[in-house]
């Protein structure tokens, strides 16, 4: 495990960007403790179904909000009210927004740092993302979107929930450059091409060569895209045209938390169940090939420099783009600048080997 520092990637250990923290179902009207960015957090539900998160720490006297049991604010069903919470301490309730609405038992006005920091959130496809920003600013950029998800012509995701990783998640994003690796890894063939784009906080990989489990006799053709640090979505066009999402949050430095899932354009309009059961069958073959890294990412040494040949892929443009999200938003424009671009990384059927001499 290395850290940020160690990387080279910027004054921030901690990236901004919006990031999966949670799959929708595990939100409920009851509190829960969950670490992110090397803090301590509450995320839960409200009475009008918002999602909240909210630093775990009550700035009283340092309660954890979530984690109590025995109290008789949770005991008599006051830990929520409405869209707030109160601390099972001494009662204090919190706004969604960290603004203490209410301390019980003192007459006097409620002090100005009677606060508690929150993030804005949000719900979509199945999934809670969170933004978070070492600089404190607002998103400078959405979610990414995904049209297909209200089509009944797809067969929604499931979310894998594949742990934690003692991994930088800057190893993760390498593979957005990693022509050479689709062969050994994942048995890929015939690779036809292997692209990059950059173009401010998205980052492209277009892909195209065969595939021993993911499709049959066609080529299978991928267009894989970041947006921002976190959220990766992937097109794939084979046997059974396809989006993968895989999430990535750094829990602490050096550490993440790792997701996947996979909507699937149903095999069978006709008879919706057994679209589904294809659906989930195709969902496991993706979540296999994703494993063929995870192993290898799990106990890799950290590649704080790469050794690269010609064939290798742009990882130093990669990781150039990347840093952005590491530094101020001024120094992360500069880098943008200075990543934006398309590049065409050599050894395949479209952009063959120079002959030897």
């Amino acid at each position: 495990m290395a850290t940020t520092a160690e990387y080279n990637l910027g004054e921030y250990p901690f990236p901004r960007g919006w990031f999966m923290i949670a799959e929708t179902s595990e939100i409920i009207q009851k509190p829960l403790a969950i670490r992110y960015f090397g803090q301590e957090m509450v995320i839960y539900r409200g009475n009008s179904g918002r999602v909240v998160v909210i630093d775990a720490y009550c700035p009283h006297m340092g309660a954890h909000i979530a984690k109590n049991t025995t109290s008789y604010v949770v005991l008599d069903g006051e830990h929520i009210e409405g869209d707030s919470i109160r601390c099972p301490y001494h009662g204090w309730k919190f706004s969604p927004d960290g603004n203490c609405e209410d301390i019980p038992y003192s007459p006097a006005p409620i002090p100005p740092k009677a606060c508690v920091k929150s993030w804005p959130v949000v719900e979509r496809y199945g999934c809670v993302y969170m933004w978070h920003d070492p600089e404190g600013g607002e998103p400078d950029y959405d979610v990414p979107d995904l049209p297909e998800w209200e089509d009944t012509d797809w067969v929604r995701w499931k979310i894998d929930h594949l742990g934690e990783l003692d991994c930088h998640p800057v190893e993760i994003i390498d593979n957005m450059a990693d022509k050479a690796h689709f062969s050994p890894i994942h048995g890929s063939s015939g690779i036809e091409h292997f692209e990059n784009s950059f173009d401010g906080h998205i980052v492209v990989q277009d892909f195209a060569a065969g595939h021993r489990t993911l499709a049959s006799s066609a080529l299978l053709k991928t267009r894989t895209w970041y947006t921002g640090p976190a959220i990766l979505r992937s097109r794939m066009d084979g046997d059974h045209p396809s989006i993968i999402q895989i999430a990535h949050t750094p829990i602490d430095d050096g550490r993440i938390k790792v997701w996947h899932a996979l909507l699937v354009r149903s095999a069978d309009a006709d008879d919706r169940e057994r679209g589904v059961m294809a659906a989930r069958a195709y969902q496991e073959a993706s979540r296999l090939a994703l494993m063929q890294d995870f192993e290898i990412w799990t106990h890799k040494r950290p590649c704080t420099q790469h050794l690269k040949v010609i064939g290798d892929g742009p990882f130093g443009k990669l990781r150039t783009w990347y840093k952005q999200f590491y530094t101020t938003r001024e120094k992360g424009a500069k880098l943008q600048a200075k990543a934006n671009g398309h590049v065409v990384t050599k050894g395949t059927k479209r952009d063959p080997w120079p002959e030897k001499t």
